[in-house]
């Protein structure tokens, strides 16, 4: 059982490795389900300034995923279904606890020799090593200001 009282890890920290030739990436071994599925769904994220970036959704992640977008106005749900349909992947988690990336998808994330695995609390980010660096820049005073919010 994990701490969130689930046998769900949490995504905590964030964790830099290689990529391989294989577009291969090491998903640390307490990220890693305990129970149950190996499988992860990838979505190409381009939400951000930085550039996009690889979200790894469990299944759990996955359902809550499709309820958000049911909930949205029709014109919306039909063009969210398309994005997220069509900038997504499932994949297994190897013998050795890895994910292969897409290449296409790792491409747009800028992801070649290095990834940096970025928790989340309930799914994690994979994000090329320059653009997250542009990422934690960004963030930094807005954190500070979402912080002082939180006391």
């Amino acid at each position: 059982m994990e701490p969130n009282g689930t046998s769900e890890p949490t995504y905590n920290w964030r964790f830099e490795h290689g990529v391989d030739e294989k577009r291969r990436v090491q998903i640390p071994a307490n990220w890693r389900p305990s129970e149950g599925s190996l499988e992860f769904t990838l979505v190409l994220w381009s939400k951000d300034r930085e550039g996009p970036c690889v979200r790894v959704l469990p299944p759990k992640e996955v359902e809550k995923l499709h309820q958000d977008i049911g909930k949205l106005p029709p014109d919306k749900r039909g063009m969210m279904k398309r994005v997220i349909g069509s900038g997504s992947f499932k994949v297994q988690v190897d013998k050795s606890g890895r994910i292969i990336l897409p290449e296409e998808m790792a491409q747009k994330a800028g992801i070649t020799d290095k990834a940096v695995l970025v928790g989340l609390l309930d799914r994690f980010e994979i994000w090329s090593a320059e653009r997250y660096q542009k990422k934690q820049d960004a963030d930094e005073v807005a954190v500070r200001e979402a912080m002082d919010m939180m006391e």
